[in-house]
């Protein structure tokens, strides 16, 4: 492997500029760091390049959420060791630099999550800032997406106060650092300016947002906005796009944002981690506990939006779970009838305070939960779906194939929703467009129907 010099020149001239490889792990949060530092690069004239072969040094954006996540990070690391020889790593991971050095003493530089002015001053110190020159190099006013042109990401904050016994993400991000309000919603004009059609809004705690600057009143276009859900939701609704919220801590506020989604203003779409029923696992999680309230407001939102689509993911094999507490679970998944669910197996996290809980499940134990869970789960799933058959319902296109299109319905989020498959085309249509679709059948997941002209 080829040695690095700590000088800052590496392979470059100043008639060409130095190229930078980019490899993006883990969350959508992690995807919009990657999406600010790689704008930066552009913007400081770097060159962005798909290959380790063409790349002068490469970042890896790593994810430390899980062990198989770590595992993937530490593994990724080491091959753009192998393959490239020049490596700073950041994000999630980059917290526990010692465990990194441990496995990979030749990575350049380590820095942990939202780092961006280090890991811009980490490349500067190994590659020479080019002689940019804007009218050459330009860089969208929206910056650097990783996603297609029709749909962003929107991070609101940074952090998380809350202390779940399974999670180490305030130990590696810090406590809540919500965005400046008027900052956030020139980003999302910024988008919508470049062709967005709908953005994700994502955090730590989204229903927490504005708690840390006790929801202060911000301004945008002379105009005051709130510093809270309600108040960002009230201000994207007006851009004439797709609001779908995700990661919402089930707070009573919450409530308020109903309304919104019954009159069409933000998408009548809901992610609320819940992660278990049972009021003892609940209370090991230090989650909020209360089922039965939960089950109410349940029943309550849909009584206010019956269009809306409630997503959630469950942990099953948590420490102390017996038979008992997991059957508490299923019952509530079958009376509450959630539209989208994600059934994670408990996995110990380093630094994780739940590896010191006594009672710890065995893997054969949590292997048929996970598997009893999801059955269950996919039977609700193919009932609530088969109700649509035979709907008309707004869809927007993330794809064109022969036969047709692949989109997306108001129920269904990129990557971990279903999907809606649409026979049938008409000339002009392009990913990013909608159209109305009536429903001919479903499946476990996804939806098929066929263009309406």
């Amino acid at each position: 492997m080829q040695q690095i010099s700590t000088s800052s020149h590496l392979n470059a001239t100043k008639s060409t500029p130095p190229k930078v490889g980019f490899i993006s792990l883990g969350c959508p949060k992690n995807l919009v760091d990657s999406e600010r530092i790689l704008t930066q690069l552009r913007t400081d004239g770097y060159q962005v390049v798909p290959s380790y072969n063409d790349a002068d040094l490469v970042i890896v954006n790593t994810c430390g959420f899980i062990d198989s996540a770590v595992q993937e990070s530490l593994e990724t690391i080491g091959e753009a060791l192998t393959e490239n020889g020049k490596v700073i790593v950041t994000g999630c991971l980059g917290a526990k630099e010692n465990q990194i050095r441990e496995v990979h003493p030749k990575v350049l530089e380590i820095t942990g999550p939202h780092s961006y002015e280090q890991v811009l001053k980490h490349v500067h110190h190994y590659l020479p800032k080019p002689i940019h020159n804007p009218f050459l190099s330009l860089v969208p006013e929206q910056g650097v997406k990783l996603t297609p042109k029709h749909y962003a990401y929107l991070k609101i904050s940074e952090g998380c106060n809350h202390r779940c016994t399974f999670c180490i993400i305030p130990s590696m991000r810090g406590d809540l650092d919500s965005r400046e309000i008027g900052s956030i919603l020139d980003e999302a004009q910024r988008l919508v300016n470049s062709g967005v059609k709908e953005l994700l809004v994502i955090s730590q705690d989204t229903s927490a947002f504005g708690i840390d600057v006790k929801h202060k009143t911000g301004f945008w276009q002379g105009q005051p906005v709130k510093t809270s859900m309600l108040g960002l939701c009230e201000a994207l609704s007006k851009l004439g796009i797709w609001v779908r919220l995700h990661y919402v801590y089930p707070y009573p506020h919450v409530d308020d944002a109903i309304p919104l989604m019954a009159e069409g203003k933000i998408l009548p779409y809901l992610d609320i981690p819940l992660q278990h029923a049972s009021p003892k696992i609940l209370k090991l999680m230090k989650r909020p506990g209360s089922v039965e309230r939960t089950l109410e407001r349940i029943k309550r939102w849909r009584e206010i939006c019956p269009e809306i689509t409630l997503r959630s993911t469950f942990i099953v094999g948590f420490p102390g779970e017996t038979e008992e507490d997991f059957q508490m679970l299923l019952d509530f998944i079958t009376e509450a009838k959630l539209d989208r669910v994600g059934c994670f197996q408990y996995s110990p996290v380093d630094g994780a305070a739940a590896n010191q809980l006594p009672d710890q499940v065995p893997d054969d134990i949590k292997e048929d939960r996970f598997h009893r869970f999801m059955q269950l789960q996919q039977s609700i799933s193919t009932e609530r779906l088969a109700q649509k058959v035979g709907s008309q319902i707004t869809v927007i296109i993330d794809e064109i194939v022969e036969e047709g299109y692949i989109g997306r319905s108001m129920a269904d989020a990129p990557e971990i929703d279903g999907i809606v498959v649409v026979t049938g085309q008409s000339t002009n249509l392009k990913p990013g467009d909608f159209i109305q679709v009536s429903v001919t059948g479903s499946d476990e997941y996804d939806l098929f129907g066929y263009l309406v002209e």
